[in-house]
């Protein structure tokens, strides 16, 4: 079984900068990801796809309201995905989940992913 596990949310100003980190365990070959992905859900608001990321880091997708202030990677040796957030706004607060999917291309929703962290906290104060 695929366990995701995320880190790195906190209480922040707007402008500041987090790093997200999602550490994967628990991976057989059957079970591979191809694929990463970070969402984030506020109180109220349906789930929101942030980033993705594929199996090599080569390939990234973005959301508009991101794309230039947030970046993924990928660190292969330690099966580790990290989002890069800069110019943090209060509307970026939410809960960020981790999750992978076996879909070969990348994809935004949500319902392609087969495996979810439990979610971190990141609030972004005005």
């Amino acid at each position: 079984q695929v366990q995701l596990v995320e880190s790195g949310g906190g209480l922040v100003q707007a402008g500041d900068s987090l790093r997200l980190s999602c550490a994967a365990s628990g991976r057989t070959f059957r079970t591979r990801t191809k694929a990463e992905a970070w969402f984030r859900q506020a109180p109220g608001k349906e789930r929101e796809f942030v980033a993705s990321i594929n199996w090599n880091g080569r390939s990234t997708l973005y959301a508009d309201s991101v794309k230039g202030r947030f970046t993924i990677s990928r660190d292969t040796a330690k099966d580790t995905v990290h989002l890069q957030m800069n110019s943090l706004k209060p509307e970026d607060t939410a809960a960020y989940y981790c999750a992978g999917t076996t879909v070969l291309r990348l994809t935004r929703e949500p319902r392609q992913y087969d495996y979810w962290g439990q979610g971190t906290q990141v609030t972004v104060s005005s």
